[in-house]
């Protein structure tokens, strides 16, 4: 069983450094390609369990935010937040990091090191 699931955008930057810092470390980890297999409700609501930051900011706030015209008060409740995310994956912020016991956005960056580094 992997120590760490990362759910990963092999396009960001920031997603490819954390699956970089996780290899670095020896960290076994479980690389989720989100785009291509994205977390269920139920996958959802445990990560949320688990987080560490304000539930909305598993949102991201980019163009398909901006396109599907949504605002602050679409994203404020686990419901809320959920519902987003299964109807429209592409808005989960990434790099996610999901260990037995919790959850982070990695964001900014050195949070990863933190996180893995146990």
């Amino acid at each position: 069983m992997a120590d760490v699931t990362i759910y990963h955008n092999p396009n960001c930057s920031s997603s490819v450094y954390a699956v970089d810092v996780a290899q670095e470390l020896g960290v076994a980890a479980d690389i989720v390609l989100y785009l291509k297999t994205p977390p269920d409700a139920a996958t959802l609501r445990a990560i949320i369990a688990k987080l560490e930051d304000p539930v909305s900011d598993l949102v991201r706030r980019d163009s398909t935010w901006q396109k599907l015209g949504l605002s602050e008060v679409d994203a404020v409740t686990d419901d809320q937040v959920v519902d987003l995310l299964v109807r429209h994956k592409q808005l989960l912020q990434r790099p996610l990091l999901v260990t037995a016991e919790t959850a982070i956005i990695g964001r900014p960056k050195d949070r990863v090191r933190t996180l893995l580094q146990g």
